[in-house]
């Protein structure tokens, strides 16, 4: 995608920063950006949907003093750009006064190639369309249980940024990302039960709609007959849809500003022992196969890997400028923003849960007689952000003597973040990106110990 104009967005950007300047800014930073994406929905061996759209815009934050304002808009001509940095300028002079807030400090950014890739442009409409309907094909071909396909659905994204700042910031790059994924739906022993398929890749070359769906038809056929287990506490293996979750959930406890409002169980306890050595979680901005990799944040500052948890104990937090600024730190690079018009806060970029030695079969055998958890239901809104106190609905299948057995559904399993962690005995060797949780690479993980919650 290298030859869209990402190029227009830089000079916009640089346009923005001297605008506000001139409105009186003491400092100022622009953030351009283009999105194109487009998303197909089958059902039935048919299209149901197709859309595409395009948005450009720019976001301009102006300083006054340690008193900041925000402005933005799609109009990126001159008169555009001044109009809106005049408004960011006027934004802050009436600001409250914040001693926190001040720009970034510009940093050295290395590029990052790779991510993004000239198949979500040359693949035309009916091209994807074709992947979508392959998809909901294998499902329905994989297994004779397999009565339809609730939705399956391919969608593609190309992001263009630019960023300029007073301080002496200029950069921008380009990146691309797609999915996936279905709901098969299998019919057995007076039920209907649902599955889900997916796969990622930078565009839809990269994608395998046979393997998706077959997923798809293997989860939704496995649940045929489930019940509830006993209610005890055992050991437990996650699969790596249900890890992810987790660590999304750990990533977010992570984030400076959580830690700041006090609602985090990780707060004030930077070098601690919270975790068992066979679990270790990074935050990774340039893992080139991550969904969230960018040469620098959403404010410039270049991305990094952090490391959070390792050998145990807990190494940092992930900040942006504004929550370093407060505990007179540096930023991690960890500023996101959902585009122009929102303001860069802290967030995770790419989670990696660091692989162990043992097959998925290995972790089965090390549980003896336990629940493999293949699904979670209302994790966030389960978990006390305060405490790490969770209980979430969940489905799976049983573990008898090492090896899987029956399925399971609505039960609960029910914990405490780093006691969960802590519990942690073993990771598999097999990671897999989740987009569940944010953009998260792991493996299935055994916890020696949770309570479930079922007859």
């Amino acid at each position: 995608m290298s030859e869209l104009p990402s190029v227009e967005l830089s000079p916009a950007a640089a346009r923005a920063v001297e605008a506000a300047l001139a409105a009186g800014a003491s400092a100022a930073e622009a953030y351009a950006g283009r999105d194109t994406g487009r998303e197909v929905r089958v059902h039935g061996g048919e299209v149901e949907s197709l859309t595409a759209a395009t948005q450009t815009g720019i976001g301009i934050r102006a300083w006054d003093g340690h008193r900041v304002g925000y402005a933005y808009g799609t109009d990126l001509s001159e008169a555009g750009v001044v109009a809106l940095a005049a408004r960011a300028a006027e934004m802050a002079a009436v600001a409250d006064e914040d001693e926190f807030a001040a720009p970034p400090a510009p940093a050295e950014i290395e590029a990052l190639p790779g991510l993004d890739s000239p198949s979500v442009a040359e693949w035309s409409a009916g091209r994807v369309a074709e992947l979508a309907l392959a998809v909901e094909r294998a499902a329905l071909a994989a297994d004779s249980r397999v009565a339809g396909v609730e939705t399956a659905v391919y969608a593609d994204s190309t992001e263009q940024v630019a960023i300029a700042s007073s301080t002496g910031i200029a950069a921008s790059y380009e990146s691309s990302n797609c999915f996936a994924y279905l709901q098969a739906l299998a019919e057995g022993e007076g039920g209907r039960e649902t599955g889900l398929g997916f796969g990622l890749g930078r565009g839809p070359e990269d994608l395998d709609p046979e393997a998706i769906g077959a997923e798809g038809a293997e989860r939704a056929v496995a649940m045929i007959g489930a019940g509830k287990p006993a209610s005890r506490s055992c050991p437990v293996v996650l699969d790596p849809t249900v890890a992810a979750s987790f660590a999304g959930l750990i990533g977010g406890a992570l984030s400076a500003r959580a830690v700041q409002r006090g609602r985090s169980p990780f707060a004030g306890r930077l070098g601690e022992e919270i975790a068992s050595t066979s679990f270790a979680l990074h935050d990774d901005g340039r893992d080139p196969a991550g969904a969230a990799s960018a040469p620098f944040d959403g404010e410039g500052v270049p991305r990094r890997r952090t490391a959070l948890v390792e050998g145990g104990a807990l190494r940092g937090y992930l900040y942006d400028t504004y929550t370093a600024n407060r505990e007179r730190t540096a930023s991690t690079g960890s500023a996101a923003r959902s585009g122009y018009r929102s303001l860069p806060s802290v967030s995770t970029s790419n989670l990696i849960v660091a692989a162990g030695e043992l097959s998925t079969e290995d972790l089965l055998a090390e549980a003896g007689d336990g629940v493999f958890v293949t699904d979670v239901a209302g994790l966030h809104s389960g978990v006390n952000p305060v405490t790490g106190v969770f209980s979430v609905g969940a489905s799976g299948r049983a573990i008898r003597d090492g090896a899987l057995a029956e399925p399971l559904r609505e039960f609960t399993i029910a914990g405490e973040l780093v006691a969960m962690l802590r519990a942690v005995v073993a990771a598999g060797s097999e990671t897999r990106w989740v987009p569940f949780g944010g953009s998260v690479s792991t493996p299935p993980l055994l916890v020696s110990e949770l309570a479930i919650s079922g007859t």
